[in-house]
């Protein structure tokens, strides 16, 4: 079901004044999280920013500040827990209680498994999967002695099918939906109103894809179809204002779940044959280009990557999920009238065959008492 957590863009400090929003975002510099950062800072949130790069900390801390809001800069590694910790602590001393988190630090790896190493499995899983854990504990220790507020976990279809290539981040994508699976069966014992959401992402056009290390001989890619960051910024937004279990976005999203429901086994197939050149464009790239899976790169990113020629910037499949509690009234009201005007012609059909045979009836005693007459008289 869909509840409202609050469609008021500030809250109360208790004091008859209203706040904005205390937000903290993961991954904050680039991609999906600086698109995340500029989608609230419309509604002029606080905004923590957590990632490691300081060049696209600061871009993303002078567009919050150009919108209205404010923002920390804290260059943050989440692979670390105490730097986890310390960044919400700083957070609240700062800005106040926070209302929403956002674990979106991610790392990985284009690679075929028997060619990664140990290191580079420990580091994607460090970031990817243990980064959330870390970033929802810590935002637990605070929102729940409050008994308030929203974890939002960003996912991928990838969480629950697999593709090749990505052993290491489709691993800890799944080990993130099976932590938040658990911890939201604990929180509903325990009676917490503190809300946990996970959004389920289809491919994304962020810069990820020149800056993962590889060590295929073309340049990495996201799947098509390739949607926008925005796409996913405003779902993000959306879910943190709704108690959605989950929200996937874009149909193809909705399609690998399924199909991995379904057909996993004919998907095993299939990925075999497409999956490799599926993440590859046509163009060459050096195998020891730089990455940023142990240290972050210089400059700030953004959140576009290179493939914006072709991205959705709109998906009907989520503008519909959103929805559905509005289109499914309107189905089953629609449903309803239909059905009552086919019942209704059903009970109108035999009284009006009726009359007619009635009326049809008399006629014919009338011509015949007619004819009898006549015959009288003849």
């Amino acid at each position: 079901m869909d509840h409202e957590l609050g469609t008021s863009e500030m809250r109360s400090t208790g004091r008859g004044h209203r706040q904005p929003r205390v937000v903290v975002i993961t991954g904050a510099s680039a991609g999906v999280g600086r698109a995340t950062v500029r989608e609230f800072a419309r509604e002029g949130a606080w905004i923590g920013l957590v990632a490691r790069s300081r060049d696209g900390l600061e871009g993303a801390r002078q567009e919050v500040e150009a919108a209205g809001g404010r923002a920390l800069v804290l260059s943050t590694d989440v692979a670390y827990p105490e730097q986890v910790e310390e960044a919400a602590a700083i957070v609240e001393r700062r800005f106040g209680p926070i209302d929403v988190w956002v674990n979106n630090a991610m790392a990985s790896v284009l690679s075929p498994a028997l060619k990664m190493t140990a290191e580079e499995y420990q580091r994607v899983t460090d970031v990817t999967y243990l980064g959330y854990v870390y970033g929802t504990l810590a935002a637990l220790r605070r929102m729940v002695p409050r008994d308030t507020g929203i974890i939002i976990q960003v996912g991928s279809a990838l969480a629950y099918r697999s593709i090749p290539l990505q052993s290491a981040y489709c691993g800890a994508k799944h080990a993130v939906q099976g932590f938040v699976d658990s911890l939201r069966s604990e929180l509903i014992h325990d009676g917490s109103r503190v809300h946990i959401t996970t959004v389920q992402l289809p491919a994304v056009n962020t810069p990820q894809f020149g800056w993962i290390k590889s060590r295929m001989p073309r340049h990495p890619q996201p799947v098509p179809p390739i949607y926008q960051p925005e796409v996913i910024a405003r779902a993000i937004v959306w879910a943190s204002r709704h108690r959605r279990r989950e929200i996937c976005v874009g149909l193809p999203t909705v399609k690998a779940i399924v199909g991995q429901k379904f057909i996993p086994g004919l998907l095993d197939h299939y990925l075999a044959w497409k999956g490799y050149e599926a993440q590859q464009t046509v163009e060459p790239v050096a195998s020891d280009r730089p990455n940023n899976l142990f240290h972050p790169l210089p400059g700030d990113h953004g959140a576009h990557g290179r493939f914006d020629e072709g991205a959705y910037e709109f998906s009907l499949q989520l503008w519909l999920n959103q929805r559905r509690l509005w289109l499914g009234a309107a189905a089953l009201a629609a449903g309803g009238y239909l059905a009552r005007g086919l019942f209704a012609r059903r009970n109108e059909g035999p009284s009006e065959r009726d009359a007619v045979a009635s009326t049809e009836g008399s006629a014919g005693s009338a011509r015949a008492r007619a004819a009898h007459r006549g015959g009288l008289y003849a």
